[in-house]
């Protein structure tokens, strides 16, 4: 579908030349940046049955969810919880994982945030975590605040100040602006990636996790 560009904004904090409102996936997603080429990092292997069951299900409201043909391994990425404890993929190996980027002074990932919410209710456990990492750089009592306020509270609370894990999903071509949002399987390999907002609780989303997580 087409996209409109709507507005721009430097965000030097982030290493970034400008951010750029776009509207695409039926909602606005923040521009950042284009991103790299991906390096062929090897390492996951093809699993061609598991892609044929998530294209089939990207449909509705996931129809712009891009499945993974040759999935990677997702970088190491590495940020803070709650109490300031630094936490690595790795904390979340065996789990299928929903890894979310938001910023409170992204419109969209505000949108999508009670959806993320419902969706660790429903389907969070030992199988399966919704990471939603918060990569505001100023003003970081902000996101706590926010989230209590909207009645988030079933997301675990997750930040990077420094927004290095967007810059290394960037690098790795899985990220281009905000929200950005990755499926990891248990395996810690990227099978699906979104850019911009989604109704995360829906019975779509729902399915195409439910495959996700199928071992």
């Amino acid at each position: 579908m087409g996209l409109k560009f709507l507005a721009s904004r430097s965000k030097a904090s982030l290493g970034l030349l400008g951010v750029l409102a776009l509207a695409i996936a039926g909602g606005l997603v923040y521009a950042l940046a284009t991103p790299k080429p991906q390096a062929d990092t090897g390492a996951c292997a093809a699993d061609a049955a598991l892609a044929a069951r998530l294209d089939e299900l990207a449909r509705g409201e996931v129809a712009a969810v891009q499945v993974e043909k040759r999935p990677k391994p997702i970088p190491a990425l590495a940020f803070k919880d709650a109490d300031g404890k630094t936490v690595t993929m790795a904390d979340f190996a065996g789990r299928t994982v929903l890894v979310n980027l938001w910023a409170t002074w992204c419109v969209p990932c505000r949108k999508e945030m009670p959806a993320l919410d419902q969706l660790q209710a429903k389907l969070g456990g030992d199988d399966f975590q919704v990471v939603a990492i918060n990569i505001d750089t100023r003003n970081l009592d902000k996101p706590k605040a926010w989230l209590t306020e909207n009645g988030i509270h079933t997301l675990g609370y997750y930040a990077d100040p420094e927004a290095k894990v967007f810059q290394a999903l960037k690098e790795a071509g899985k990220a281009f602006g905000m929200p950005t949002t990755v499926v990891v399987d248990r395996n810690g390999c990227m099978v699906a990636n979104l850019a911009g907002p989604a109704e995360w609780a829906s019975a779509d989303a729902v399915s195409l996790i439910k495959a996700a997580m199928a071992r």
